[in-house]
């Protein structure tokens, strides 16, 4: 092992001091720009031994070439000028493998129980070469792609990136000194430690050496410098000489990765700073990677490129997934082909749970969050039923367990603003800026938000410029430290995700501690019921309330009032409650009723249309029926009868037989001697009409061309006796002549219910009663349901 003190030679010593002179300072102040103390100053020019790292700092600060002036070390220690220097590469990569694989081929978050190997679960990294806040965008660009009055609107429009994504190796291979900044929880240390591993052995950059550093822990050790000993300490036990070191660093064959300049303390960052600068300046041959959070970067460094790792998209998260639950299945037995198989539907439902769910898969575009709901998956085979609490613990994640979990304290901005009263701050934002439907707000606004709020806590700056600058700190210090406030484009500012958005919302909503106040926040609420983009935030309010009750009595009212005033929509609902009724099936009401409010509907243009077929009220309501309906198999059943008849008009009024003669007969074909056979077994007298109805008609499959005549000279009075006689004996098929607006209101209507069933069936506390009472008047007209209470 190579000794690790220098001392001066004589030489050496008469130079030393007449730098030393030059440079008019003294011996306390050069060792605190050094960072040791007078003492070892003196020392250095006694020509006695010290450590080799502050014997290299020294001589940079006195701007001294510390191998001209140091004592000659003993042969053994010297290299030969015939060195290969690519053998030395492979020789000391060789020698730190077992220290890179010590320290970067694990990876534990969150929750974990163990930690997890680094490549079986990495997924490649992309990277926006122009960072995202720094585009030169306006509110009205940035909302192109965004449309929250749109029914099924893109979620992931808030912040889709449209520029090219480069791979993070690709990025790392053609930028020699790179700084990659990220949001929190974006995958920048896996990505430094995958480039490590990759790097030692010769995957990626092999003729480099890596040295993963952590930057946080340099700051707070020891006689810290910015020469040599910057990696000296990982190299101690590897069997490394520092003329080794040396020698690599002035051939640029170091690949020099430096972690997390965003957890170095306040109190250390600009000693940090100054120290990577001189050093990357010193050694600018080598690689350099720097990692840190994207809004806690203040200080450019000049030669760097900075770039910006890209939120996952619909692949990687799909790759990260299939990886995560193959390898939980790894450990947890020995995998046989269908335990395989086992193991290939988790990660199969995982992916289908979260298509189905577009809110918690916006969640998954950030790996930290991603990996929180495969812990969540894991168990339970399924997300929890309880959206608010699942959300809660990704914001949680991301406001303290993310640092806590490392051992990092970062500075706090405002001191007495805790976790409690940053969630309280957030959650005003939230509502103020959702109520404007302001998913994007410029710095301005969100600073006055911000302002307004600490002004009224107890060690608040009244000083109208202090309250600004500290209002500005606060602003970047959440989004440098939480990633919760991101920064879209310059001076723009959103939620990193609409979820958020909405949970903040709602929080804001149900957190209000006087009952006049509550009571108001939720009237004001349920004014929103027509409105898609609230939907979410109505699911979160009634997991977060204990109980529901009140909110979903409120939601029924509002929902009822919507149709209430409307005469001719009044009657269409009586008749929906009427025909339900009037069949004897083993379903719930409420769900029959949802049949055949979907089923009274022609889409003919010459036809008034109520709406069109969602079976997802009927699914809400009663599973059984829906998969029936789903899979066609209630033709025995009197709704199977109505559904056949429904069809059949729907087809009878689509009949085109001049532009596709043989698809339409079919399909009319089809229908009507369906209905007919249908008939006969559960409505006899119907059956006989159609039967007569039938004999009309000649045979489309002897003679099309005779059949088309026919149909040309006879169709509207045959179509008005075929609904005549589906009207009279099984009262479907009416032609209720709405208005655009009538049906405008009725779509309205039929949606706000599905809200009101999709918030009963969340993990929600609401009593039985309750409960009930909203079911049983389901989809009636408010008359009805007030003659039933009186």
């Amino acid at each position: 092992m190579a000794k690790r003190s220098l001392q001066v030679s004589q030489e050496g010593i008469k130079e030393a001091k007449k730098a030393f002179t030059r440079a008019g300072l003294t011996q306390k102040q050069l060792g605190e720009r050094v960072g040791c103390t007078r003492q070892t100053i003196g020392k250095f020019f006694q020509g006695k031994s010290v450590d080799s790292y502050i014997f290299r700092e020294i001589c940079f600060q006195l701007e001294l070439d510390w191998e001209k002036i140091a004592a000659p070390e003993p042969a053994e220690n010297n290299l030969s000028p015939s060195t290969d220097i690519d053998a030395l590469v492979q020789d000391i990569r060789e020698k730190l493998r077992p220290t890179i694989q010590q320290r970067c081929s694990t990876i534990r978050v969150l929750d974990m129980t163990q930690p997890i190997g680094l490549t079986d679960i990495y997924t490649n990294v992309n990277i926006l070469e122009q960072i995202t806040g720094c585009r030169p965008l306006t509110i009205a660009e940035l909302m192109q792609v965004f449309d929250p009055d749109s029914g099924n609107f893109d979620r992931f429009g808030l912040s889709r990136i449209t520029r090219k994504r480069v791979p993070g190796l690709e990025a790392v291979k053609f930028y020699p000194k790179l700084m990659v900044l990220g949001k929190p929880g974006s995958g920048k240390t896996t990505f430094l430690k995958y480039l490590a591993i990759q790097c030692c052995y010769g995957n990626f950059l092999n003729h480099l050496v890596p040295i993963f550093i952590t930057l946080r822990d340099f700051a707070e050790a020891k006689n810290h410098s910015v020469n040599i000993e910057l990696i000296d300490q990982m190299l101690l036990n590897s069997g490394i000489t520092d003329i080794q070191l040396t020698e690599l660093l002035k051939h640029g064959k170091t690949l020099i990765l430096l972690d997390g300049l965003d957890e170095v303390r306040e109190e250390d960052a600009s000693r940090v700073i100054k120290q990577i600068q001189e050093f990357s300046d010193r050694y600018q041959s080598n690689r350099f990677v720097i990692t840190c959070r994207i809004a806690a970067q203040e200080y450019t460094f000049e030669k760097f490129t900075e770039v910006e790792v890209a939120d996952f998209n619909h692949n990687q998260i799909k790759a990260f997934a299939t990886k995560w639950f193959q390898v939980k299945e790894n450990r947890s037995s020995i995998i046989l082909s269908a335990e395989e198989e086992i193991q290939a539907n988790t990660a199969a439902r995982f992916i289908q749970q979260l298509q189905s769910n577009p809110s918690i898969k916006e969640l998954a575009t950030n790996p930290l969050l991603l990996t929180l709901l495969c812990l969540e998956f894991e168990d339970a085979g399924d997300f929890p039923a309880d959206r608010a609490e699942l959300y809660k613990r990704g914001i949680t994640t991301l406001l303290r367990k993310w640092d806590a979990k490392r051992g990092i304290e970062r500075d706090r901005v405002y001191k007495k603003l805790s976790v409690q009263r940053k969630e309280d701050l957030l959650s005003q934002i939230a509502l103020t800026t959702f109520e404007r439907k302001d998913y994007f707000f410029k710095q301005q606004a969100a600073e006055s938000y911000i302002g307004n709020f600490i002004r009224n806590l107890s060690d608040a700056q009244t000083d109208s410029e202090i309250l600004h600058l500290d209002s500005s700190a606060l602003l970047k210090s959440l989004e440098a430290q939480h990633g919760i406030l991101v920064e879209r484009a310059r001076g723009i500012y959103s939620f990193s995700h609409l979820t958020f958005h909405e949970y903040f919302t709602a929080r804001k909503i149900v957190s209000s501690s006087e009952p006049q106040a509550l009571e108001k926040a939720l009237q004001n609420l349920v004014s929103h019921i027509t409105d898609k983009y609230w939907q979410e935030v109505f699911l979160l309010a009634v997991g977060m309330l204990q109980p529901a009750d009140y909110l979903l009595q409120l939601m029924k009212k509002q929902v009822d009032l919507l149709v209430a005033g409307d005469e001719s929509l009044h009657q269409f609902l009586m008749w929906v409650r009427d025909k339900s009724l009037s069949v004897k099936v083993p379903y719930k009401p409420a769900a029959v009723r949802a049949f055949y409010f979907n089923l009274a509907y022609d889409r003919h243009p010459q036809r008034d249309s109520v709406g069109y077929r969602d079976p997802e009220l009927i699914r809400t309501l009663d599973r059984r029926l829906f998969t029936l309906v789903i899979l066609g198999n209630i033709r025995a059943l009197e709704v199977g009868l109505d559904d056949i008849l429904a069809l059949l008009c729907d087809r009878t009024f689509k009949l085109d037989l001049n532009n596709y003669p043989y698809a339409s007969t079919y399909a009319f074909k089809g229908a009507f001697f369906l209905a007919c056979d249908r008939a006969l077994y559960l409505e006899p007298k119907l059956g006989q009409a159609l039967q007569e109805l039938k004999n009309l008609l000649p045979d489309p499959d002897a003679d099309k061309w005779k059949f088309k005549q026919w149909w040309e000279a006879n169709s509207q009075a045959w179509i008005e006796q075929l609904i005549s006689a589906i009207i009279k004996y099984r009262n479907i098929g009416h032609n209720w002549q709405f208005s655009k607006q009538q049906k405008k209101l009725l779509q309205a209507y039929y949606n706000a219910n599905k809200l009101l069933v999709e918030c009963l069936n969340t993990d929600c506390y609401v009593s039985r009663d309750v409960r009930q009472e909203i079911e049983d008047n389901l989809l009636l007209p408010i008359a009805e349901i007030e003659r039933q209470k009186g």
